[in-house]
């Protein structure tokens, strides 16, 4: 057994967009990281995530280190509990033992604790926020989710998200056609994207479906995270002064803020606030702080929940007290 001087700690976030692994000696120093595809444990078929698990982990963790590795925190989008929880679990494993890569401890977790485990000093309880491919909101005590809102995924919610907006410019776009709404900048984003070419003279083309046909055609033939995809033309759009995208960046903000309010938001709690779109620097991070001030919350955005992982992945080699 390595001296825990020689301990490697192996943190996982896997989320709807991308799986990333980071490698850290038992301080907590970053020694690695690693990417792969989308870890969804209910969005994505076992074998790829297993693919996945297992391309991000040995990007971050040279081989001939693994043998030093003591324990494994990996937080899940999907796989907080039930179905996901048990896909996370097994694919974990198969990708822990398709690189011969044997811990002490190995600990799933979901998306939302390791999210709020990156905020300062790892704390053990407050709230958190993820809005990025996807959105949820939750409660945590003892470093463990104990209410989720929303996370319902693109069909069914995640109001406020990547997906949402995506969904909600190609509405705009399908409006515009129709003759129900404008044709801005945002529109023709959207437009362009979905039905490359389509010029107004093609639109009447015998040879080819009406455009809101081919609208409908793109939107119904592909991954729903394509929807998500989307998203960027709305932040461009509105950084343009484009109406109808600031209006639906403003919308998202108060989603991902009303999901907040039905956590019952306390004064003085921390609240972590990650993803895509609210991590530092994201398009809804100014537009979200503005609304939780008036509730009092003390927010903190992190880039995503890797740090986080890894601060749990520490705690599981430490005595009980």
């Amino acid at each position: 057994m390595p001296s825990r001087e020689q301990h490697l700690l192996i943190g996982i976030d896997a989320g709807g967009t991308r799986t990333r692994a980071h490698c850290a000696d038992a301080e907590g120093r970053l020694i690695g990281t690693g990417d792969s595809g989308p870890g969804n444990a209910l969005g994505v078929q076992p074998d790829e995530l297993v693919r996945h698990l297992s391309e991000a982990i040995a990007a971050a963790l040279p081989e001939q280190s693994r043998g030093r590795t003591v324990a494994v925190a990996a937080g899940f989008a999907g796989g907080g509990f039930g179905r996901g929880r048990e896909n996370a679990a097994s694919c974990l494993a198969r990708a822990l033992d398709h690189l011969h890569l044997s811990a002490q401890a190995v600990e799933l977790y979901g998306d939302a604790e390791i999210a709020f485990a990156s905020g300062p000093g790892a704390p053990a309880d407050g709230l958190v926020l993820i809005a990025g491919t996807g959105a949820t909101a939750g409660r945590i005590s003892g470093r463990r989710e104990v209410r989720l809102v929303d996370g319902h995924g693109w069909l069914l919610g995640d109001e406020g998200s990547g997906f949402w907006l995506g969904r909600q410019a190609l509405k705009a776009a399908l409006r515009a056609v129709d003759g129900r709404g404008p044709r801005g900048p945002l529109v023709e984003r959207v437009l362009e994207a979905v039905t490359p070419g389509r010029g107004r003279s093609a639109e009447q083309s015998p040879e080819l479906p009406p455009l809101r046909d081919a609208i409908a055609d793109w939107a119904y033939s592909r991954h729903p995270t394509a929807l998500a995809a989307l998203c960027p033309l709305v932040v461009e759009a509105a950084a343009e002064g484009d109406p109808p995208a600031l209006a639906l960046l403003d919308r998202a903000a108060d989603e991902l803020a009303d999901k907040l309010a039905a956590l019952g938001a306390r004064e003085g709690e921390l609240l972590v606030a990650t993803g895509g779109l609210i991590a530092p620097g994201g398009p809804l991070t100014g537009r979200l702080a503005a609304r939780v001030e008036p509730m009092g919350l003390r927010m903190t955005a992190v880039r995503d929940g890797g740090a986080g992982a890894v601060a749990l992945a520490g705690l599981l080699t430490r005595p009980a007290v």
